[in-house]
């Protein structure tokens, strides 16, 4: 008989680079209801030091590689340690971590998320549910997002589940089939140009809407091949580097209006990635904050009632969800979707790992 009360931690790095989320999480299971209640919550920054690392990896080799596998988990798990030891967490069922992605290639059937080690159990000493991406990858899946069957099970609610991390992407429900993808770079180009004028992120887009659009290069960033194909399709940090930035730097425009000029193009393909413009849009992940670029996807989509959660949830949806993918494994239930990744099948994904 499957438990219908789970005490689980959720562990989380996005592309964003803006530290590692931890969220205590409890669920609650009554007739194939699943609800939840975030307990404790915290994002620890990285190091100056590791933000280089991290940034740089897509290019190591593959002893590279290997060296900053280990040394991350070695981090992630002093990280995850400190968190469970400073909130006095007992009990727990399983920590759920989905690591950090350093490649993302599933069209050459491979993807890479660091910290996701067996020792890591042994280091925390706690039961760890992790390495959610590679299985789906091997079935012929894009390994993401993965983030989809939590918005169905949690969040049913919504027309559209939006999260606008270091990535945009957006799901719903087509026919009976959950169909989720991604839609854009957010942050990784918003937060790149917000450093070069000395901040860690542009506030609120204050310094998107001091800018002016420039429309030669909303247009070649519009016309992207990427955005002209059908899902299952996903986006890694490889794409920002190779194509986006590029194609933004020959422009000799001011970064204020590189950052305005970006935003207004994350709203447009939001607005061409809904297939219905009208019903309820559930945003969640750091640029729910980004006051202009909430304001240009409203104006986009006039007719969609945004919603946007409180603080926890806005902040640590992935960790809850990637909790969720943890206790769906330990049940043995499907947690990936392949209407969403494109997969042979559903099926459950993840490595369990004993301390």
């Amino acid at each position: 008989m499957f438990k219908h009360h789970y005490n689980v931690l959720g562990v989380m790095s996005g592309t964003s680079l803006d530290g590692v989320d931890l969220a205590h999480i409890n669920f609650f299971e009554e007739n194939g209801k699943w609800s939840f209640e975030i307990k404790e919550s915290q994002t620890i920054s990285y190091s100056e030091l590791w933000i280089d690392r991290l940034k740089k990896a897509v290019d190591f080799s593959d002893l590279d590689l290997k060296k900053i596998n280990e040394d991350y988990t070695i981090l992630l798990a002093e990280i995850i340690s400190n968190f469970i030891k400073t909130n006095k967490i007992e009990n727990l069922d399983a920590v759920c971590s989905h690591g950090h992605t350093i490649l993302h290639q599933p069209q050459n059937g491979f993807t890479l998320q660091i910290g996701n080690l067996p020792k890591i159990a042994k280091l925390i000493n706690q039961k760890v549910v992790c390495d959610f991406r590679v299985q789906d990858v091997n079935l012929g899946g894009q390994g993401a997002p993965l983030v989809p069957i939590g918005d169905q099970i949690l969040f049913s609610d919504y027309d559209y589940c939006l999260n606008l991390g270091g990535f945009s992407n957006v799901s719903f429900s087509e026919n009976g089939n959950r169909i989720a993808f991604d839609i854009s770079a957010v942050n990784t180009v918003l937060n790149f140009y917000a450093n070069k004028l000395g901040y860690d992120y542009d506030d609120k887009g204050k310094t998107a809407r001091s800018g002016n659009v420039s429309n030669d290069l909303l247009s070649e960033l519009n016309a992207l091949d990427f955005y002209q194909k059908s899902y299952p399709k996903s986006l890694g940090f490889e794409f920002v580097k190779t194509i986006l930035f590029p194609i933004i730097e020959k422009y000799q425009i001011p970064i204020q209006d590189k950052l305005r000029t970006f935003t207004e193009h994350i709203a447009n393909q939001i607005s061409l990635a809904l297939p219905k413009k009208t019903g309820s849009l559930f945003i969640t992940g750091g640029g729910a904050y980004n006051d202009f670029l909430i304001e240009k996807i409203q104006l986009f989509l006039p007719e969609i009632r945004i919603v946007i959660p409180d603080a926890k949830t806005i902040e640590f949806k992935e960790a809850l969800i990637f909790a969720l993918l943890g206790v769906l494994k330990l049940r043995n239930e499907i947690n990936v979707l392949a209407s969403v990744t494109g997969a042979k099948r559903n099926h459950s994904s993840g490595e369990i790992y004993m301390y």
